[in-house]
C-alpha cells in the first residue's frame, strides 16, 4: 500500500522500460537482411497510462537502450518524456526531467527493476520495485508491485498510486465516459 501523503507528492511518474514495462525479452533476428529488434508490452499497462490523464501527473520513460520498439509504444501511449541513451546511466536524464517539470525528487515515483535504477531509487519520493526486480531494488522500494514486469505491474502501480491518492475512482468514472459509457 502507497502512503497517501507520499502519493499526493508525486508529480512524476518515472519508469525504467526493460523489465518494467516489458518482461526484459528481446526478439531479435534479421528481415530482408536488416536487424529487427521486438518488445513485448502489456496492453493492461498502456491503459493504465490513459487513467493517468488529468490527474497532474505526468510520465516518462528512461532506457538505457536505445530500440525503435520502445520509441514506437511510447508514441502510441502519447509519452512525449522519453529517453533512450546507450548505457545504463540514468541519473542525469531523471534530473533534467525534473528540471524541466520544475519539480523536486519528491515529487518523483519511480519504478525500477535493476542496478541502473539503484541512484533513482535512492533520490525518488516514491520509490517503487516490480516484482522480479533484484533484492537490491527491492530493498530500497516503500512499494513493491504483485505483478511482475511487463505483466501489469505498471497498470498495478497507476491503479494503487491513484488509489492512494484517492483519485482512482473519478479516474476511472472519465475512461469510461471518455468511451460513451454513463452511469444508469
Amino acid at each position: 500500500m502507497i502512503d497517501p501523503a507520499v502519493a499526493r507528492k508525486v508529480r512524476l511518474l518515472g519508469l525504467d522500460v526493460d523489465g518494467v514495462l516489458t518482461d526484459n525479452g528481446l526478439w531479435i533476428g534479421t528481415v530482408g537482411g536488416q536487424r529487427v529488434e521486438f518488445k513485448r508490452f502489456d496492453v493492461q499497462d498502456g491503459l493504465g497510462f490513459s487513467l493517468l490523464r488529468d490527474t497532474g501527473i505526468a510520465v516518462a520513460w528512461v532506457s538505457g537502450r536505445v530500440s525503435d520498439s520502445t520509441a514506437e509504444r511510447a508514441r502510441e501511449l502519447r509519452v512525449t518524456d522519453r529517453v533512450q541513451a546507450k548505457g545504463a546511466s540514468k541519473l542525469a536524464p531523471v534530473t533534467e526531467l525534473l528540471e524541466r517539470h520544475g519539480l523536486g525528487w519528491e515529487a518523483l515515483a519511480w519504478v525500477g527493476d535493476d542496478l541502473a535504477d539503484v541512484p533513482v531509487l535512492r533520490r525518488a519520493g516514491l520509490p517503487i520495485a516490480v516484482e522480479n526486480a533484484i533484492p537490491e531494488v527491492k530493498a530500497l522500494a516503500r512499494h513493491v508491485t504483485t505483478r511482475p514486469g511487463g505483466h501489469g505491474a505498471v497498470r498495478e502501480v497507476i491503479v494503487d498510486l491513484l488509489t492512494a491518492r484517492g483519485e482512482y475512482d473519478a479516474a476511472l468514472t472519465r475512461y469510461l465516459e471518455a468511451r460513451g459509457d454513463t452511469p444508469r
